[in-house]
């Protein structure tokens, strides 16, 4: 029997895409809560968390209104980054899931670092796909329901970090990524993209160090090792 028709696999991946997009979407509430901070109101919130639906870009956003021009530069920089961040994700995506018509706006849609770090993570192709929509939808949804939740109560309860939810997908990302450690190769890359990302981040703007890091990572994971004599 392969991975494929093993539903032990197909339940594992389920467990993930919710796990992964349950922290995720439930730091939506800072995001709501940080853009009526700045200014906008609760519908001009949820219409970026619908549309937009990329959190690095929409934290951004709402720096440059809170913040006035002079934080303009930075945050564009940053958004920018992040962008180019999800275009090699979708590199990356576009033969695993294979989608034709409108499917393909709904990958692009849910093409984040959720749903892409839950697919590559699978050995299967069919389990890779199910992670992928499970988790972008997950996240969607999540997203969404909590952007409305923090635009319309964010003064009552806060700074969300004081609960800890900026630090659950992180958490979410690092039990992710553990299985994966497995080889001198995975452990060297994950070493290599960590240390990019800590040397940068004192002097470049936010999201440069993330994008800086994953094409470390990717190159070294590209690069083909010289045979031993």
């Amino acid at each position: 029997m392969t991975a494929a028709a093993d539903p032990g696999a197909r339940r594992a991946v389920v467990r993930q895409s919710l796990s992964v997009g349950v922290a995720t979407g439930a730091y939506g509430i800072s995001f709501g809560a940080l853009a009526v901070a700045a200014g906008l109101d609760t519908w001009q919130a949820m219409a970026l968390s619908l549309l937009m639906f990329t959190g690095g870009s929409q934290f951004a956003f709402v720096g440059i209104i809170g913040g006035g021009l002079h934080a303009a530069p930075a945050a564009i920089a940053a958004s920018s980054m992040l962008g180019i961040r999800n275009g090699l994700y979708a590199l990356e995506l576009a033969h695993l899931l294979n989608v034709r018509g409108g499917r393909r706006v709904a990958a692009a849609h849910l093409t984040i670092d959720e749903s892409t770090a839950v697919a590559v993570a699978q050995d299967d192709p069919r389990t890779a796909r199910l992670g992928f929509w499970l988790t972008g939808l997950t996240v969607f949804a999540l997203w969404n329901l909590t952007t409305l939740a923090g635009a319309l109560i964010g003064n009552l309860i806060g700074d969300p970090r004081t609960y800890g939810l900026d630090a659950a997908a992180c958490a979410a990302f690092t039990a992710l990524l553990w299985p994966r450690l497995r080889s001198r190769d995975g452990v060297a890359i994950a070493v290599l993209g960590a240390v990019v990302a800590v040397v940068l981040a004192p002097t470049m703007p936010p999201g440069i160090p993330v994008v800086a890091a994953a094409a470390a990572a990717l190159l070294a994971w590209r690069t083909p090792r010289r045979e031993r004599p």
